[in-house]
């Protein structure tokens, strides 16, 4: 990549802020009271000045854009992130998996109770005893399911939560972080590098010992006629010798 030409808008708000740090230094305010310029100025033409300093901060600049384009292209490429982590972990027909996985041992269960109670009760009173042994048998086999599904689940819970990576450690997490301290090395080369040594370029041409009349912060003054040097007249009221034109005499 090539020196970049200028900065991006988003990221003019950190020149700003940059540049009032400097501004406010106490190095450049004794050469700003010495210079006579006012920091207003000063900042303005820095301000403008900031696409002829992009070379002095390229390549932390590089750097930094580099890394934030990287990781907001990676979302903005594969859309919203999903709910469920990073990766292709959302599947059709999870969801359903998942709350069948929690109802199946709960469902079961109850079955088993009921078909248990209502079994036994049919034994105790001596009654419908088929219906019983019946009743007994699915109680049992219901919780014999109840479990094992149980069983499964919990399985598929311990599972999941082994496979799932833990915080900081897969590729790209940390990435926020290194964005944020690549950003601060930039405003450091932007600092340090730029917006210093230019605004005491600034300060040493302004300075005392600078050209009269050739400080960039002073307008050029105004050259207007010398309405009172010896030889101006008004119109038509010339002097003899001056090369005025006389108004003829129109009377009669």
């Amino acid at each position: 990549m090539g020196t970049p030409s200028r900065l991006g808008d988003e990221d003019r708000s950190d020149y700003a802020r940059v540049l009032d740090e400097v501004l406010a230094s106490a190095e450049i305010l004794r050469l700003l009271e010495r210079s006579g310029v006012s920091s207003g100025q000063l900042r303005i033409r820095a301000l403008a000045a900031a696409p002829e300093t992009v070379h002095a901060h390229a390549a932390e600049y590089r750097a930094y854009t580099a890394l934030r384009r990287e990781l907001h292209g990676r979302r903005g490429d594969g859309g919203p992130a999903p709910l469920s982590g990073p990766g292709h972990q959302e599947r059709p027909g999870a969801g359903a998996l998942a709350v069948l996985g929690v109802l199946t041992p709960i469902l079961a269960a109850v079955a088993a109770a009921t078909f248990l109670l209502l079994g036994y009760g049919l034994r105790l009173t001596g009654s419908m005893a088929a219906l019983a042994d019946t009743l007994v048998r699915v109680g049992w086999v219901s919780l014999a399911i109840a479990a094992a599904t149980a069983l499964i689940s919990l399985v598929a819970v311990y599972r999941t939560a082994a496979l799932r990576p833990a915080p900081g450690s897969p590729p790209g997490v940390n990435r926020a972080a290194d964005l944020d301290r690549a950003r601060e090395t930039w405003r450091t080369a932007l600092r340090d590098k730029a917006i210093r040594p230019f605004l005491l370029g600034e300060l040493a041409e302004a300075g005392p010992g600078a050209a009269p009349g050739g400080s960039r912060f002073t307008p050029p003054a105004y050259a207007g006629p010398d309405f009172t040097s010896p030889g101006f007249s008004g119109p038509g009221h010339g002097t003899p010798g001056t090369g005025s034109s006389q108004l003829p005499d129109t009377r009669r």
